[in-house]
């Protein structure tokens, strides 16, 4: 009985405790959950994180990237009911201009110091991303093969 009305009261409790808990992750003043923002702000948010973002530039960094999050689609939506070559190259290039323009902006927010561990973040990241393309490519290689 004892252990069944401990465990009834601290189920009961649990909702009281998640509601009066910030609203960033403990030690991440800020930081947004995943699962109410999708994946994509968290990878963005593991790029600023030892950046040491003041509460302002962190605000104006959430606005930019949920402001850049619907504009690629938007430009996709733009180019895909028109599939010829042409088309296909203009929809890249506008897609990169505009990458370009939010990473510019992005940037001018950031002191120069949190510039540099900003770039090699970036840096890290696209050399993550070609290993993974690497890897990918072989994979499909090697299933080709064993077909």
């Amino acid at each position: 009985m004892r252990k069944t009305l401990t465990a009834l009261l601290l189920a009961a409790s649990l909702p009281t405790i998640a509601l009066a808990m910030p609203e960033g992750a403990p030690g991440e003043p800020g930081h947004c959950n995943k699962a109410m923002h999708g994946e994509h702000r968290g990878h963005g948010m593991r790029m600023l994180k030892d950046l040491d973002l003041s509460a302002e530039q962190r605000e104006q960094m959430g606005k930019l990237m949920h402001e850049r999050k619907s504009d690629p689609r938007e430009i996709t939506q733009k180019y895909l009911s028109k599939l010829p070559q042409a088309d296909q190259d203009a929809l890249k290039k506008e897609l990169e201009t505009a990458r370009l323009e939010h990473d510019k902006a992005f940037r001018a927010i950031l002191t120069p110091e949190q510039q540099k561990t900003f770039d090699a973040r970036k840096v890290e990241m696209d050399k993550r991303r070609a290993e993974r393309a690497e890897f990918e490519a072989w994979k499909a290689e090697k299933d080709k093969q064993a077909q």
